[in-house]
């Protein structure tokens, strides 16, 4: 065959594979019904599920999110931004992110790692002496069966690393299974769950209260990452709110993400039904209304109020393997290591926030099978909720960054679960 002929081959081929929606790996192109991989008509189902979970009084409303791969395929508002439902929902609504806060102080001390400020093995104790001498709860049974309870001094120190990944042995008081601690941690007002408290006085009290478990033993969700907000604070002689300001927040463009909404953003606050049994109680700890400046430790577990957008960029970020708009944020490897799973050979689980499969890494719960969950996901996707109802995962393999912005802390399980099968049941390819 001639030059020409082979040509004239080589057209026809290439017109015959166009025609006919093939290409030469023999992959149909991407249908218009379908954006980065999504149907937009599996998309679609997110709307009116929401609006059926908002008629049914579950929330008042509800922002959605999801990117593949860089592009926005979904974002939605939905219901209303009041209680009393007489507000539309706003893309710029304010949600109390609460423990949606902990991977973003996290990445922060990533970042410190990285620069060489702190190790992951170096003993908390180096920036807060009051916890240097820590004791731990056991349990010791006589010949008798008699139960007793006596506080040893810890195996080792607890580490930098042991924070991240909350297995120092702090619990939070409401899901302690030591009625001692419970009350002891209540009694000093660790939390600040109902008055404030200064970060100098909750270290000093804490340093005195027994510990739950050795430590690096057992993953318990607890106020670790609190502890670590204030050893970054004393580690750059910065407060929390700055240093998150300078190191992620204004660089990633966060502007409405903050430990306290200023007046003139209140009237932008989302807020649950006041028929959620949760919402009074909520309220006394997260007092979001005031700068806690002076007067209170700001809440690296919990404290921060942000928008959608806002959580979008950090999110996008870390899916991006710590890069953003050209800036890199962590190396490649960091992000790969804070999406393992740091857990191996421990007790505890992370169920009751991730459901099953899932270990927990440096700051995110981790995936860690393809299957044994109750919703669908990739090996390595990662993810972090909020007990107000905020929740988002990013999920590598797949590109994809998920949100969703709620304030229903009684029913968030539940949202949780039934927005992330809407999501991956969108995915076509």
């Amino acid at each position: 065959m001639t030059k020409k002929a082979l040509l004239l081959f080589a057209v026809m081929t290439a017109a015959v594979m166009l025609a006919t929606g093939a290409n030469a790996q023999g992959a149909k192109p991407a249908a218009k019904d379908e954006i980065a991989g999504m149907s937009r008509e599996r998309l679609a189902r997110i709307a009116p599920v929401m609006k059926e979970q908002v008629d049914k009084g579950i929330l008042p409303g509800a922002v959605t999110f999801v990117a593949r791969r860089g592009t926005i395929v979904h974002y939605e508002t939905h219901g209303f931004l009041d209680a009393q439902k007489t507000k539309p929902m706003t893309r710029d609504a304010l949600f109390r992110l609460a423990s949606m806060t902990k991977p973003i102080v996290t990445v922060a001390a990533m970042m410190l790692v990285e620069q060489g400020s702190i190790k992951l093995n170096d003993p908390i104790s180096t920036w807060l002496p009051e916890l240097k001498e820590m004791k731990v709860e056991t349990q010791k049974s006589d010949t008798d069966g008699k139960v007793t309870t006596e506080d040893v001094p810890a195996n080792r120190p607890i580490t930098v690393q042991d924070l991240m990944r909350h297995t120092a042995g702090f619990v939070y008081a409401g899901g302690t299974k030591s009625p001692r601690i419970k009350e002891m941690y209540e009694n000093a007002n660790i939390e600040a769950r109902d008055v404030d408290i200064t970060s100098d006085e909750m270290l000093k009290r804490l340093g005195q209260i027994p510990l739950a478990h050795q430590p690096g033993t057992f993953w318990e969700y607890s106020i670790a990452v609190d502890v670590l907000g204030l050893l970054l604070e004393r580690s750059t002689k910065k407060p929390l709110d700055q240093l998150l300001r300078e190191m992620l927040l204004e660089p990633l463009g966060m502007k409405d993400t903050a430990f306290w909404a200023p007046k003139e953003k209140v009237g932008r606050l989302a807020d649950a039904l006041d028929s959620d049994p949760q919402k009074a109680t909520l309220n006394k700890s997260y007092r979001v209304l005031e700068n806690p400046a002076g007067k209170s430790y700001f809440k690296g577990g919990a404290g921060l109020v942000g928008t959608t957008e806002d959580y979008l960029k950090f999110a996008q970020m870390v899916v991006n393997s710590g890069e953003y708009q050209g800036r890199h944020y962590l190396s490649k490897k960091t992000v790969e290591f804070m999406l393992s799973d740091h857990t191996v050979g421990m007790g505890g689980s992370t169920i009751a926030t991730t459901g099953p499969g899932y270990g927990f890494g440096l700051g995110f719960g981790v995936r860690l099978y393809e299957g044994f969950a109750w919703v669908p996901g990739s090996k390595g996707d990662a993810m972090w909720a909020g007990a107000w109802g905020t929740s988002f995962w990013i999920d590598p393999k797949e590109g994809l960054v998920g949100i969703l912005m709620a304030q229903s802390p009684s029913n968030r399980f539940h949202t949780r679960m039934l927005y992330k099968n809407l999501v991956y049941g969108a995915m076509v390819r």
